[in-house]
């Protein structure tokens, strides 16, 4: 006698487990073909229970898991196929889900886990106008982050100066090939320190005191050789037009007709990896590539008539520095001016080009530039970055603190984390967190390097428009 198919029985029993669910839907005709059958199965069950065995037990099939194609739980399903019984060729019927049912997964799995048409509605669009205005997040700023304390800014001076004095002084008596190198950095570090400060006292965030400003100002950036009041007034003009194609001033994009019509050379020390980082002593006497000027040149287009004063005082204390650096040559010897002088000023060079280049550039997404209507000073201010330099962030006085700094540029140096922290809650998106650095910001190498071989020119037309790419930049060079 053919021995009674349990399993039969356990499968169609009307306590089946919900959990079972169906992977394959079977065809209507074997749904025919099991009630056909059911008059076998029934006398198999009664043979069983008068013979005293037990059914099989149980064998609850794990729910699956993860995520299921959308569709999936709306189709009528009828019958099942247990993959763990294909060899027995058994079907069964199953529990046809309600329409309600239906409505609670697809809830479930597309409203609460956010898949889907959902996600599609939250993606950020950074060249989007913000849904606040430049009130909204001044508004979240605390009041004693605008306050300019004169005492503080100068005790920064004083530090500054004394460690420049110090280091010069120390590797002077060491006078060591060893110590040389480590000299070299540190002094062109601080360099770039005292032009921070500077470049505060520009903004007018070193204190209430126009004159006091104009001269500490003067004889921090003549010492390091930049013409105070013609960068003065080039930055503010970068300030007031950030993210404008043609009007920015700092480290703009280039128009693709611009850039067509850079030969070899020009492409080289925009573009090539490390002479963008020598850039800044060429800017300040010709500009960018596209406009024409100079920082030293009174007349210059930069300036407006009543500017004209300022520029040629500030040119006539860059060149008192320039002759005072040629007696030094003269006295000290030229080998030992260039290595106390000369090479920490390269590194500072270095330091200004790399940090003004990745506040504006090489974010992992690309960021609009605008024109026409589309821009205005809170979203080209919002294109800007902070950037984190680990140890150095004291160093050159929270300098990477860059986008309440490019929005709020009276704030002192010494409040913008406090500003910026209290300022994220509105920015939300607007504002994109820095990575974290190491004590020394190797990483920004690798971004400063993939930037320059990515971001190379923008359309000529157009009011939102972003970095292109030229894959053959150098091939014919």
């Amino acid at each position: 006698m053919k021995p009674p198919v349990t399993l039969n029985i356990m499968l169609l029993s009307p306590l089946l487990p919900n959990q079972v669910t169906c992977q394959e839907p079977l065809s209507f005709f074997f749904f025919l073909r099991t009630f056909e059958l059911l008059p076998g199965i029934l006398m198999e069950s009664f043979l069983i229970s008068k013979s005293g065995l037990k059914p099989l037990p149980r064998i609850y099939i794990r729910p699956i898991t993860g995520l299921v194609p959308r569709n999936y739980f709306s189709k009528p399903r009828f019958l099942h196929t247990s993959k763990c019984f294909s060899d027995l060729k058994v079907t069964t019927p199953l529990k046809v889900a309600s329409v309600e049912e239906d409505e609670e997964i697809n809830e479930r799995m597309h409203g609460i886990n956010k898949i889907g048409e959902q996600e599609e509605e939250t993606i950020f669009d950074p060249a989007a106008p913000p849904p606040f205005n430049l009130a909204d997040v001044r508004a979240t700023i605390p009041q004693h982050c605008w306050v300019k304390d004169p005492w503080k800014s100068m005790s920064y001076v004083v530090r500054d100066v004394a460690l420049v004095l110090s280091l010069a002084a120390a590797v002077v008596y060491v006078n060591n090939w060893l110590v040389w190198p480590l000299y070299w950095v540190a002094q062109g570090t601080m360099f770039w320190a005292l032009f921070v400060l500077g470049h505060d006292c520009g903004h007018g965030s070193f204190s209430n005191n126009p004159k006091l400003n104009s001269l500490v100002g003067h004889l921090l950036h003549s010492f390091i050789l930049v013409p105070y009041h013609g960068w003065r007034i080039s930055h503010r003009i970068h300030h007031q037009n950030q993210g404008h194609v043609e009007n920015d001033e700092s480290w703009h994009p280039l128009t693709e007709k611009t850039y067509m019509s850079l030969d070899n050379n020009e492409l080289t020390w925009r573009f090539k990896f490390p002479f963008p980082l020598l850039v800044y002593p060429f800017y300040l006497w010709g500009r960018s590539p596209g406009k024409t000027g100079s920082h030293f040149d009174p007349n210059s287009e930069l300036f407006v008539p009543s500017e004209r004063k300022d520029v040629i005082t500030s040119s006539l204390c860059w060149t008192a520095m320039a002759a005072i650096l040629v007696g030094l040559g003269f006295t000290m010897g030229p080998m030992l001016l260039l290595k106390l002088y000369g090479v920490p000023y390269w590194i500072f060079v270095i330091w200004l080009d790399f940090v003004t280049y990745m506040h504006h550039h090489g974010h992992q997404d690309k960021l609009p530039w605008y024109r026409g209507k589309e821009w205005s000073y809170i979203r080209g201010g919002l294109t800007t970055l902070d950037r984190d330099y680990g140890w150095m962030n004291n160093i050159h006085h929270d300098i990477g603190t860059h986008v309440i700094h490019h929005l709020f540029p009276q704030i002192p140096h010494y409040h913008l984390i406090e500003a910026t922290k209290a300022a994220k809650p509105v920015l939300g998106k607007y504002y994109r967190e820095p990575e974290r650095s190491g004590p020394i910001p190797f990483y920004l190498i690798g971004v400063f390097i993939r930037s320059l071989k990515e971001d190379h020119y923008v359309s000529d037309t157009g009011d939102v428009v972003y970095y292109k790419t030229d894959p053959n930049i150098f091939k014919s060079a």
